[in-house]
């Protein structure tokens, strides 16, 4: 959740609308079950938003006194009603539980505006992204040989390992080197900027990309079932078919067409157009 719409209703700080509204966008907000949250784009009781695909919240200050005054997150109100009691706060995480800077104001300065949050993913825009930093490691003793380390006396000292070589047994004196060996286990580690919990966004991921799979094998396949098998809700992969479904016939060694013999699904060794743009029969 971020928020996408501001509507300024007064503003006579010293910062532009378009500067603050790009601010509030910033801030990150709670998405904890944000499934009960429509997309805008397939929300079937608005057009624009409303409360089964937005949270709308609410900022209005103004200075009376002679300091100035610093419009912190906490300021933001959140409306009724929303899909759940988490989505749309404001992630406030300093020991003064005061949340990010919006603006300053000045002696008789105000700001007062109204907010609309919605769903989307970070290849929308940067501010629906859940994390701040990710990175993965493999193969932390480098056993692989995948690495090349520059040293001037010893690797060991000046190649610290990562908390990450904990998990794996280190290299014997004298081990052959295994010439076949494969990198088996990823580290990842995720930083998530408050909105979710490292091992939720994940899990999301994981989840977004087993759906956009079985699209693509539903697609492929020509199968026009919903696949809500075991309430899943959406298209599943091969494993969740029934034996001697449409995925049933092997143990996946092959396409979704069948068991082709090597062929693709058109016959043959030629393209689907018959021989190859060379007038062969097949490639040389």
């Amino acid at each position: 959740m971020a928020i996408d719409l501001v509507e300024v209703q007064a503003n006579t700080s010293s910062l532009a609308d378009e500067f603050i509204a790009h601010r509030l966008g910033l801030i990150p907000l709670n998405s904890k079950n944000v499934d009960d949250v429509s997309y805008t784009r397939d929300c079937e009781y608005c057009d624009q938003y409303c409360e089964h695909c937005s949270v709308t919240l609410d900022l209005h200050a103004r200075c009376t006194g002679d300091e100035i005054m610093k419009v912190y997150a906490r300021d933001l109100v959140v409306s009724e009603p929303r899909p759940n009691e988490w989505v749309g706060m404001p992630v406030i995480t300093d020991a003064l539980g005061l949340g990010s800077v919006i603006c300053k104001l000045r002696k008789d300065q105000e700001i007062r505006m109204k907010c609309i949050a919605k769903k989307g993913i970070a290849k929308e825009h940067a501010k629906w992204a859940p994390t701040s930093a990710v990175g993965f490691e493999y193969d932390p003793h480098n056993k692989l040989k995948h690495l090349d380390y520059w040293y001037e006396e010893d690797p060991a000292k000046e190649w610290p390992k990562s908390n990450n070589a904990a998990w794996e047994d280190p290299p014997q004196d004298g081990e052959p080197f295994d010439y076949s060996a494969n990198p088996g286990k990823f580290y990842f580690d995720v930083e998530s900027i408050g909105n979710l919990e490292p091992d939720a966004v994940v899990l999301q991921g994981i989840k977004v990309l087993q759906q956009k799979l079985a699209l693509v094998i539903q697609e492929l396949s020509g199968d026009d079932r919903n696949g809500d098998a075991d309430g899943f809700g959406a298209p599943r992969s091969p494993d969740g078919m029934q034996p001697g479904g449409d995925y049933g016939m092997n143990q996946g060694y092959t396409t979704p067409f069948g068991d082709t013999g090597g062929q693709t699904m058109y016959g043959g060794g030629t393209t689907p157009f018959g021989a190859t743009p060379y007038g062969q029969s097949g490639w040389q």
